[in-house]
């Protein structure tokens, strides 16, 4: 265990536990140098790194950091680097268009039928790909009694939401009753069926993850969690009895994973996630193309990184194991699944398709003859060029 050498006891031990890791973040050149040997190029990026995304590690978190390595996938995601202050020109401030749709306070209705809801801009860490780092870490508040009334009205008014997404920030920095209370206002709303959260929490405070939060959790089912893994390393033994709190309150929970360049971008190491999230009772749920935040270009990898990844997978594995591939579209145009091209052809005598083995099959599409062997030699050839 991280700091003590039994769990806590009690509900107030418990609650001390996650607070203290909080009290304790690391946020100082000082202070992290006491973790690992930085380099020179780190040493300067942490002195740059102010105002909104500024370094905020818990002591939990920086333990999993590699000392000597700066290419630790944990360290890298956590301490900030020079090529964040280096800003592309197709970079966007707002790279998931999210202020447009913005309805209330923290309000955000782009689907048709389910809302975002942001109730805090404060993260136990500031991940250095974050795609809000226009408002994460800015105040370190939460919502307001009278935005979250703004809020609940709105709803009520739109009967098409039928699912509420809880995020921010990180809502699980809430206090228990603070997050009970919110789930409550939400669950009052009779034409809401689903209540999701989506949380980094149990990954990078996983002391966060108590009896009496999943409690307050399982009052409120149909109650789903979204949690945000990146790498195998951040599946310790702390991290599987969150998960395992979790479950046993009742709560499904999937995964969504970042395509990170020189962190997860290899179909072994996203593999080995994708299987260790399933021996925690977690489901691989989404691989995010990282999104176009300013000062995330060293993070991006080319998509056909993430098309080869769910090609090892896919076929490869179970299909548990393989989330679906995701661009957030630019400005604000929602998520767009991105797989690799099983169809090589079709018509409305048939489809040609070719399976994870490379394998081509004919599946008829109407009654009379399917295409012949010539006819799909012929398909593979144009298949061929026109991917050349």
């Amino acid at each position: 265990m991280a700091e003590t050498e039994k769990p806590p006891s009690t509900a107030s031990d418990q609650n001390a536990a996650w607070k203290e890791q909080l009290k304790k973040r690391i946020t100082s050149l000082d202070e992290v140098s006491k973790y690992i040997n930085l380099s020179v190029s780190e040493k300067r990026a942490i002195g740059y790194s102010k105002g909104r995304l500024k370094m905020a590690i818990t002591p939990y978190f920086a333990g999993l950091m590699d000392k000597n390595n700066p290419n630790c996938p944990i360290r890298k995601q956590a301490i900030p680097a020079v090529e964040e202050f280096q800003t592309s020109v197709h970079e966007l401030s707002d790279p998931c268009g999210e202020e447009h749709d913005t309805v209330a306070p923290g309000l955000v209705h782009r689907y048709p039928d389910r809302v975002l809801f942001l109730v805090t801009d404060a993260c136990a860490m500031y991940c250095r790909h974050c795609t809000r780092r226009r408002i994460v870490g800015a105040s370190e508040a939460s919502l307001t009694d009278e935005n979250l009334e703004t809020a609940i009205a709105y709803i009520k008014e739109h009967t098409e939401v039928r699912d509420v997404l809880i995020s921010g920030g990180d809502p699980l920095l809430l206090s228990d009753e603070r997050l009970d209370a919110i789930i409550s206002r939400i669950r009052s709303v009779p034409h809401v069926e689903i209540v999701r959260i989506g949380t980094r929490a149990p990954v990078t405070i996983p002391q966060r993850i108590t009896k009496n939060l999943c409690d307050t959790l399982k009052k409120h089912h149909p109650l789903f969690m979204s949690i945000h893994f990146n790498h195998p390393k951040e599946i310790t033994p702390e991290v599987r009895d969150a998960c395992a709190m979790l479950a046993e309150a009742g709560i499904p929970l999937g995964s969504q994973t970042v395509l990170l360049k020189g962190i997860n971008d290899k179909p072994a190491i996203m593999t080995e996630l994708m299987h260790k999230l399933l021996s925690i009772r977690v489901r691989p749920y989404y691989i995010y193309q990282c999104d176009l935040a300013p000062g995330t270009d060293h993070f991006r990898t080319p998509l056909q990184s993430g098309l080869r990844i769910i090609e090892a997978m896919r076929g490869h594995t179970t299909g548990y194991a393989v989330p679906s591939f995701v661009i957030d579209a630019p400005g604000g145009g929602g998520k767009i699944p991105v797989a690799p091209d099983y169809v090589i052809s079709k018509n409305k005598r048939a489809v040609i398709l070719k399976n994870y083995q490379g394998r081509v099959f004919v599946y008829p599409q109407q009654s009379g003859p399917v295409p012949t062997e010539e006819e799909i030699n012929q398909e593979l050839k144009l298949a061929k060029k026109g991917g050349e």
